[in-house]
């Protein structure tokens, strides 16, 4: 298998990648079948972190599109969702508190307990389920913002996988700061995190 570096340096330019993030997310069929082979509809865009600002930029662009569109197109940022539901439960200066008294992976194991990721009424489940219309696509941001309070394959498997069944055929993209090889996800391109097999490069 290739290393890091030599995967990166096959990676076909940004702009060329975008065009063929756009093509499938306009694309009717993408947004209507069960993923590849009946397989999930779990897609990856990766890029390198440090185009983070033009990513957001073109994340920015399909929104304003998104107006003239027989579609929904659903954004949301997953460090956004968390800050503001610790700021709705009035848990954030207690959040700054313990981790100045008993450091950060206190404050990560206390953050999960109260989103409840790892039981059926995980939170960002519950609001990503009430928010995301018919015919809709999802965009999931702010991974790299989360890490490592929230992990990418968690995202999978703890949210993603958990979404009632009428979700089954939306579309869900992750937009990951790193590179995934469709076997594994390695967050800035550093930091080597479980392995995933059930999600798709959306773009090559």
């Amino acid at each position: 298998m290739k290393n890091i570096r030599q995967q990166l340096s096959d990676r076909r330019s940004l702009d060329e990648r975008f065009k063929e993030l756009d093509a499938h997310i306009e694309d009717p069929s993408f947004r209507t079948t069960s993923g590849m082979a009946n397989e999930v509809n779990y897609w990856v865009f990766d890029y390198e972190p440090e185009r983070e600002l033009d990513v957001r930029e073109h994340i920015e662009q399909l929104k304003r599109r998104n107006s003239r569109e027989d579609f929904s197109l659903v954004v949301f940022d997953l460090y956004d969702l968390i800050i503001d539901y610790l700021d709705a439960k009035h848990f954030t200066d207690k959040t700054i508190l313990k981790e100045k008294k008993q450091g950060f992976d206190k404050v990560i194991l206390a953050i999960r307990r109260t989103l409840k990721i790892n039981s059926q009424q995980n939170y960002l489940v519950t609001y990503m389920s009430e928010h995301i219309p018919e015919n809709a696509v999802v965009l999931l941001t702010g991974i790299g913002k989360c890490y490592p309070i929230l992990e990418a394959p968690e995202v999978f498997n703890k949210i993603l996988y958990n979404m009632p069944s009428a979700f089954s055929a939306t579309p869900m993209i992750l937009f990951y700061p790193g590179m995934y090889t469709e076997q594994e996800l390695i967050m800035f391109n550093e930091k080597f995190e479980d392995n995933y097999y059930r999600a798709f490069r959306i773009a090559r």
